[in-house]
């Protein structure tokens, strides 16, 4: 997904941190210094506005540990901060920790040969396991989650279900019926923001959780070229749009309507679906305090309930190099334990607006966060949540949010842009040189 304000609570929630001074890239000697304390150096990206949360999960943490210390270092990220990385591991050079992508791109590390193997920790058994799937490999867990999670999915408002007498559908066919009813009140049944054009990819990208509960090989087979969008299960996310469409669910103004609109308009209860991003939650604390408890949240339904799935984007991790060694890697995990113990992640929520839920049930999420973040919780306990497509596969075609503005606004049909896709994609696949593309 393009950057955008809510790219950029995904990257706040996901924990990326900017940090006050560069310092000079270091890597550890492997021993202690001669006062007997141990000093680590902790690489992360220089975008966001989080440094209070580093500042505080620092000083909390060497509170705890007066034998340790820790040296903040930063770098660019995107692109130039992913070579980076890969040429600091090449080279040898990482930080003794350091934040990076989980998913696809945590593969690209060549964490095998890269990276030092966590499976021993006492955290590791605290994790989801949609967590696990995007920071390991056969051989291994090399990553620990910071931050929280997210989802794609349907945010709500809550005073026109109970005003209506509806229940949170948990198939396509209740959605409908919903939006029906919610249509022939004079309430606009679905919010559509085309004007922010990332915004049309929801009933795509959010509908994955519910392709992998019926394909679970889905993602590795779309990967090796041999699973497309223009066939089911996948292809039931274009449908959806589709028919939202051709039902006349949309705002009027859904063409020109911005990010910023449909947040305005569910949270007034204007409109009563919006499917989007979870990070939304932060401008519903911001701009409409008082409605905060009246907007919810659900999975985009799937045909099927039992296929009814919370599509997850993940938080970034931690992981230690293979040239981290001796008392550093000693420090370094016990560092990287308590950024995953209930008190690390309490500073987190106090500094940072969390999502959604942890990635671990070593965390809970506090008593007071809104009600949106709590609907998502059930989700997680329950094990109903799947990765988002991103974190289990490198192919992300640039044209979708395109194709998907033109499918929600009845330019194409759901098979056609579905059609269009699989081509998009194609170009992108032999570039990063995968097999059978």
């Amino acid at each position: 997904m393009k950057s955008s304000p809510t790219r950029r609570v995904l990257v706040a929630g996901a924990g990326v941190l900017a940090l006050a001074l560069p310092l000079a890239a270091c890597s550890g000697d492997g021993g202690g210094s001669a006062d007997g304390t141990t000093e680590i150096s902790f690489l992360t990206q220089n975008t966001g506005t989080n440094v209070e949360v580093a500042e505080a999960l620092i000083e909390a943490f060497e509170a705890e540990h007066d034998d340790i210390t820790v040296r903040l270092e930063t770098q660019p990220a995107g692109t130039e901060g992913d070579n980076l990385i890969k040429t600091k591991l090449a080279t040898g050079e990482m930080e003794d920790v350091f934040y990076y992508n989980s998913g696809s791109l945590f593969q690209a590390m060549n964490p095998d040969q890269n990276l030092v193997p966590l499976d021993d920790e006492p955290w590791v058994g605290d994790l989801i396991d949609t967590m696990t799937a995007v920071v390991s490999t056969d051989n291994g867990i090399y990553g620990a989650p910071f931050g929280a999670t997210q989802a794609g999915a349907v945010v709500y408002n809550k005073q026109v279900y109970a005003d209506l007498g509806l229940e949170v559908p948990t198939t396509w066919d209740e959605f409908a019926a919903n939006n029906e009813a919610i249509k022939a009140a004079g309430i606009t049944p679905v919010i559509q923001t085309y004007g922010d054009t990332w915004t049309s990819q929801l009933f795509v990208l959010g509908d994955f959780g519910n392709v992998l509960a019926q394909d679970p090989d889905w993602a590795e087979a779309y990967t090796e070229g041999d699973r497309k969008y223009v066939d089911e299960p996948a292809l039931a996310g274009f449908e959806n749009q589709q028919a939202g469409f051709d039902a006349g669910w949309w705002n009027e103004d859904f063409a020109s309507a911005l990010y910023d609109d449909g947040a305005r308009m569910v949270a007034t209860g204007e409109g009563a679906h919006y499917p989007i991003l979870t990070g939304i939650v932060s401008t519903f604390q911001q701009n409409y305090p008082d409605e905060l408890e009246n907007i919810g949240v659900f999975p985009l339904p799937a045909q099927n309930a039992e296929d009814t799935k919370l599509t997850v984007w993940l938080p970034n991790a931690v992981y230690i190099p293979k040239t981290t060694e001796g008392d550093k890697l000693e420090a370094a995990k016990t560092f990287i334990e308590f950024l995953n113990s209930p008190g690390g992640c309490e500073i987190q929520t106090t500094v940072m607006t969390p999502s959604g839920p942890f990635a671990t049930s070593a965390c809970t999420l506090p008593d007071d966060v809104p009600g949106l973040l709590k609907d998502m919780q059930p989700y997680f306990d329950e094990g109903n949540t799947n990765p988002a497509l991103e974190f289990l596969s490198p192919i992300k075609g640039p044209n979708l949010e395109n194709i998907t503005v033109e499918v929600g606004s009845g330019i194409r049909g759901a098979e056609e842009g579905a059609a269009l896709y699989d081509e998009d994609v194609v170009k992108q696949a032999q570039q990063l040189g995968l097999e059978g593309w």
